[in-house]
């Protein structure tokens, strides 16, 4: 005699169905969350401060491992928390809704305004400088040839002279003549932010893929062996 399918089993199954469903969802979601929280972060680009190096509404990654346990150095690609008044509130947003939960589980980039993406010029006890005769920045007595800043444009809009505290970064974007970095912020803390604001050290651009690339520190100029010399 052939047994047929009675409703209550057929409903034990779709329950078992959905249960495993929802535990798989449950596992994904915290794994998200955690690689965001202790790994790595996607970011969109805010604006076009760091043309050509990052385009606006690029999507980046952020390594959290690498600033965590290797620091922050020259040359570094970083993305940070605002370290006070750079941006105003209309910049700022707080995403709702659906949106909001993606990007807190790290499903969607960060897109929430309160975060700046500026390259590494000078760490603690560097002495940075603007400008040289030929119109470089200056690093620890060092004029800088910097292949990255887009073409065309100047690093001279702002005269400065900044020895960077200890525990300390000064940014600036490679899009020099718009970008309001360290130098448009000289009268807090010299314009300097502090390391512990560093979310994590840009390594991917992802989207779109046409301008998919990685961001190494750029051997020049920051392989001179002379800025090393923080007496300069």
């Amino acid at each position: 005699m052939t047994e047929t399918p009675t409703s209550s089993g057929a409903g034990i199954a779709l329950w078992r169905f959905v249960k495993e469903v929802v535990i798989i969802l449950a596992v994904a979601l915290a794994l998200s969350f955690v690689v965001r929280t202790f790994i790595v972060q996607a970011f969109y680009v805010p604006s076009q401060s760091m043309e050509n190096t990052l385009m606006p509404n690029d999507r980046i990654l952020a390594s959290k491992l690498s600033t965590r346990f290797g620091g922050v150095g020259r040359g570094q690609i970083v993305v940070f928390r605002d370290p006070g008044d750079w941006l105003d509130d209309v910049q700022k947003k707080s995403p709702g809704g659906v949106a909001g939960v993606l990007e807190w589980v790290g499903l969607l980039p960060s897109n929430t305004g309160d975060d700046l993406v500026k390259r590494v010029i000078g760490v603690g006890g560097d002495h940075v400088r603007c400008c040289s005769t030929d119109g470089r920045i200056v690093l620890n007595g060092v004029p800088l040839t910097e292949p990255y800043v887009k073409p065309g444009r100047t690093s001279d809009d702002v005269r400065f002279d900044v020895t960077v505290p200890e525990g300390r970064i000064f940014v600036m974007g490679d899009n020099r003549n718009a970008s309001a970095d360290s130098r448009y912020h000289l009268d807090q803390e010299q314009g300097t932010v502090p390391e512990e604001n560093v979310v994590g050290r840009v390594v991917l651009t992802v989207w779109p893929l046409s301008a998919f690339s990685t961001h190494p520190v750029p051997a020049v100029p920051f392989d001179d062996p002379r800025l090393d010399d923080q007496s300069k």
